[in-house]
């Protein structure tokens, strides 16, 4: 079965770029397309597409608004704006982002994070990651929570790597396991802590108190 895609973008021209790349790809299909937040809720609301590409900076009901409104929803957001320094970054993330990119992301990047999230993964660009952990870096100190008593020793050390931004493989590498093993650790940290994503997990890492900026 075909990823379905809405986009949301208030420019006709950036919206029609994004369909025709996005229709290109076999697996891929662009179900519907909307021109402000207002309308990206609705479209999202009435079509349950496994993924919404959603610009911040629409006018009206904006991208990180509209976001906030489909918490709960299953489909998966893909935050876009201009600049990586968005200030919303942090917020459109915390309103239940899946992924937040550049619109100047090269094609095949894009097309790779409609395709992560809709398996149930989360995606930031590099610098994007950056400023969510310089937001972590403003804000106090939190406590330790006592939520990550659930986990296991080893799974705590999978999720401060996680927070490092690690991949899986990576993640292996580090702790010299298996790829598999370090998925099933993924895996059930982010069923014991009733979480969506790695994004989630690893603002939790930071809100925790797990891991300190820095």
């Amino acid at each position: 079965m075909s990823i379905r895609v809405v986009v949301a973008d208030d420019q006709a021209m950036v919206r029609r770029g994004f369909r025709l790349m996005l229709d290109d790809e076999p697996d891929i299909e662009v179900v519907a397309e909307a021109g402000d937040g207002e309308q990206a809720v609705r479209a999202i609301r009435s079509l349950a597409p496994d993924v919404a590409l959603m610009d911040i900076r629409m006018p009206g009901v904006n991208g990180l608004e509209a976001t906030r409104r489909l918490a709960g929803v299953a489909t998966r957001i893909i935050v876009l704006t201009t600049f990586d320094l968005d200030e919303y970054v942090y917020e459109a993330l915390r309103a239940g982002a899946a992924g937040f990119l550049t619109k100047e992301a090269p094609a095949e990047r894009l097309i790779e994070a409609v395709r992560v999230v809709a398996a149930g993964d989360g995606i930031l660009t590099p610098g994007v990651t950056r400023r969510v952990i310089e937001a972590f870096a403003a804000a106090p100190l939190p406590r330790r929570s006592p939520a990550l008593d659930v986990l296991t020793a080893r799974e705590i050390e999978v999720l401060r790597l996680m927070a490092r931004g690690l991949s899986n493989p990576e993640i292996a590498a580090e702790l010299f396991i298996s790829d598999t093993t370090a998925k099933t650790h993924v895996s059930r940290i982010l069923t014991k802590l009733g979480l969506r994503d790695r994004i989630q997990a690893v603002i939790f890492a930071y809100e925790s108190g797990l891991v300190v900026p820095g």
